[in-house]
């Protein structure tokens, strides 16, 4: 769900450190560049040689623009004043003040990053929050995968035209024009989007809301009819959260501009607390057969919240809103025409869910909601480190890519990927010997019984294979929206949804559920080799040798941890049984001392990514 809805802190500070590296080299040539003619560059999209042009220096820009919005009836944050009004002789005279900022950019960039990791983290675990409330609830019964599937159709809209699409296609345009000082350009840009998506995704909301009953169906034809129906009024609850969702995607990429990411990060835990808060309190009011409904008003509801909370950080940006808008603004147009790409591309993956939800309803009307609860789990991790380091990370490399350096490109680039494995392979190991004592604690109460543990379990197995992979897929596929060549991930995202609607289809009859997850994690580990092969050749390598390094060590202390994982909670679970307490002892002593086993082994195996996280460690102590 959109919440994108879930502990340890050194890993994060780990991709902290490696991010800050890459930057601290390349920091004072940033700054110089504020200050200097863009350099000749053909455009991305046209092959046009784009002449050098004058930068207008940062403050003078930022004056002329606050003065022209504001008789263009603009409104919102105050352009800041500039920092200090010293000639630029005096700036001459300082030499050392480039060097002097270098730490600061970097030291913001770490925390940027620890921040996001930690927001992110704590609402993943309030999501986890939200579907425990669900399955006491609503277990995996027929209403319950009607509601995924009503969900997941605007939420394929959502990827298409909303928010999804829009960042990628819109972070790289915006941050262009800012760094050549058009701040005027940028802003009118941005409020022309602003007004253009909210005309748009009206107009998509309102036809969907109309033709529901004859759009939904074809999304889950094996429903029941009690079922189908319900998937269609809950679908006309959800979707105007498309409107809320484009405002929101527009606004998360003028933030993520200038580097705040902290509003970003703290909306998808409140998006999930709104939720709990609304199926607790409305629960009681509707009929039985009618309790669903709670869920959908709840997540109209924090999408609303989710949308105001970032809404109020503009303030603290000199972004103005302006009602004088541009629709046939050349970056406007830009914008556009990146998000076809984009569109297909990000439409295409979330197309992998209702395939998933399509194959599953063929299976039972239970497997839909069956599938999509084993991934909620399988997000926990995804979304504590690879969605946040690939969001925090996504403006610096396509700052890199507009500047065309690509040394830092690339080596920020690795530092990622191998961050992402150093934590996504372990957590896969632990999910493989412990799916169904995961599955058992957090969902087995109320609706939710014994028997659909082990199917949610099986759903959760078979994506754990997936796990470090779909963490290099998102980092991957938004370098390539840095670099402005979004048609690569595109075609790539096509062969991708290809493998996994084959797949399904050849594995759902003699594998159920077990079949068709096990498709989806053979298609993104293909996607993500093809992604490999063509950045090194882009990019003139990835550092794949020091990749393979670190891998092959961290998948050997991922094995120790998954031994030691799996006997200490199997002896832990036959001394204190599968009451609550027992249940979170056994896991919780399992989960730890393989985790603990873990690091032993990458420390004996001198895996590289493990001295950086104790390096920072002491760095921050002293």
């Amino acid at each position: 769900m959109n919440a994108s809805s879930d502990p340890t802190l050194d890993p994060f500070e780990a991709a902290a450190k490696a991010a800050e590296e890459a930057i601290r080299s390349t920091t004072e040539r940033a700054e110089s560049l504020i200050n200097a003619p863009v350099p000749a560059y053909h455009e991305p999209m046209t092959g046009e040689l784009v002449l050098p042009e004058p930068v207008i220096h940062r403050e003078e820009a930022m004056a002329e623009v606050a003065a022209e919005l504001s008789e263009e009836g603009g409104v919102g944050g105050a352009v800041p004043a500039p920092a200090t009004t010293a000639p630029a002789a005096a700036a001459e005279a300082a030499p050392t003040a480039p060097t002097e900022k270098a730490p600061a950019k970097a030291g913001r960039l770490a925390r940027s990053t620890a921040l996001f990791s930690i927001a992110t983290a704590a609402s993943r675990i309030a999501g986890l929050g939200r579907e425990v409330v669900a399955a006491g609830y609503f277990g995996i019964s027929g209403p319950m995968s009607a509601f995924t599937v009503a969900f997941q159709v605007p939420n394929l809209i959502r990827a298409l035209f909303a928010d999804a699409a829009l960042q990628p296609a819109f972070v790289p345009i915006f941050t262009e024009q800012i760094e050549k000082g058009k701040y005027r350009e940028a802003f009118r840009m941005a409020s022309t989007l602003l007004l253009l998506v909210t005309m748009i995704l009206g107009a998509i909301t309102a036809f969907f809301i109309l033709a529901a009953g004859l759009v939904m169906p074809i999304f889950a034809p094996g429903f029941s009819a009690a079922t189908e129906d319900l998937m269609v009024v809950l679908s006309q609850i959800l979707f105007p959260i498309l409107i809320l969702l484009g405002v929101t995607g527009v606004v998360v990429g003028i933030l993520n501009s200038y580097d705040r990411f902290g509003a970003f990060a703290i909306s998808p835990l409140f998006w999930n607390l709104t939720i709990i808060a609304v199926v607790v309190a409305t629960v009681p009011l509707f009929p039985e057969d009618k309790q669903i409904y709670a869920y959908a008003i709840g997540v109209v509801a924090g999408t609303l919240v989710q949308l105001l909370i970032p809404t109020w950080d503009l303030k603290h940006t000199p972004f103005r809103f302006t009602f004088k808008v541009d629709f046939k603004d050349p970056n406007v147009r830009r914008v556009l025409i990146m998000m076809i790409p984009v569109t297909l591309s990000l439409g295409l993956i979330n197309f992998n869910l209702l395939v998933n939800s399509f194959f599953g309803s063929l299976v039972s009307d239970n497997a839909p909601a069956a599938i999509d609860k084993a991934f909620r789990i399988y997000q926990l991790p995804q979304g504590i480190f690879s969605v946040a380091i690939a969001t925090v990370l996504f403006p610096t490399l396509a700052r890199f890519a507009n500047r065309r350096d690509f040394d830092s490109l690339r080596f920020t680039l690795a530092k990622g990927m191998r961050q992402i494995i150093f934590v996504l392979i372990p957590a896969s190991a632990a999910i493989l010997v412990l799916s169904e004592p995961m599955i058992r604690l957090v969902y087995e109460r109320g609706e939710f019984g014994a028997d659909q543990t082990a199917v949610v379990a099986t759903a959760l197995y078979w994506f754990a294979f997936s796990l470090p992979t779909n963490g290099m897929y998102l980092l991957l596929s938004r370098t390539f929206f840095g670099l402005q060549k979004p048609w690569i991930p595109t075609w790539i995202s096509g062969a991708n949804l290809a493998v996994t609607a084959i797949g399904s289809f050849l594995l759902y009859k003699p594998f159920g559920v077990a079949g068709i997850v096990a498709a989806t994690a053979i298609a993104t580990a293909v996607s993500v080799a093809i992604q490999t092969v063509m950045l090194r050749t882009r990019l003139g390598g990835i550092e794949f040798g020091r990749f393979l390094f670190s891998g092959g060590r961290i998948l050997i202390a991922s094995v120790i941890l998954a031994a030691v994982s799996y006997e200490i909670w199997d002896l832990l679970d036959h001394a204190l049984g599968r009451g609550l307490a027992g249940q979170v002892i056994s896991l919780g002593a399992g989960l730890g001392l393989g985790g603990l086993a873990y690091l032993a082994a990458c420390q004996l195996l001198r895996v590289p990514e493990l001295d950086q996280v104790l390096a920072l460690v002491r760095r921050r102590r002293s």
